[in-house]
């Protein structure tokens, strides 16, 4: 009976399983630096079978919206702005970004800051012309 108590006693003081771990520590809801446009990330499926981190617009004000639509992307909620990002060495992924308002894609980097923080580098010309921005995840 005491035996019993005690594994009682201690399985109560357990901590609960962790839920699993996402897939990219990437995945979420992140928001630019005007808080104009949110984008949720998460897993998409490549051509191999794998999985790579894509981010898709979830959230634009009306000014972002008409910045795109002068772009040339009609409907920006649901564009994929992130795409086929891969691990690139530590806490960084490199895929490629679209820019809805010039209606191109660009090389680009992911850099995780922490965990509510990632860098978002685009460049152009072989990496030669890049814009840093910082979005929070929200």
């Amino acid at each position: 009976m005491v035996a019993a108590l005690m594994a009682l006693a201690m399985a109560a003081g357990s901590p609960a399983p962790a839920s699993p771990a996402p897939a990219f520590p990437l995945e979420g809801v992140w928001h630019n630096p005007k808080n104009s446009v949110a984008v949720k990330t998460g897993a998409c499926p490549d051509e191999t079978g794998g999985s790579k981190l894509c981010g898709w617009v979830v959230r634009a004000d009306d000014e972002a919206q008409a910045d795109a639509r002068d772009g040339g992307t009609p409907k920006l909620i649901g564009t994929a702005l992130l795409r086929e990002y891969r691990p690139n060495g530590r806490n960084r992924w490199s895929g490629q970004i679209f820019v809805p308002d010039m209606g191109r894609t660009f090389g680009s980097t992911l850099t995780l800051v922490d965990a509510d923080t990632i860098d978002v580098k685009g460049c152009v010309i072989g990496g030669f012309l890049c814009k840093t921005q910082t979005w929070r995840r929200g």
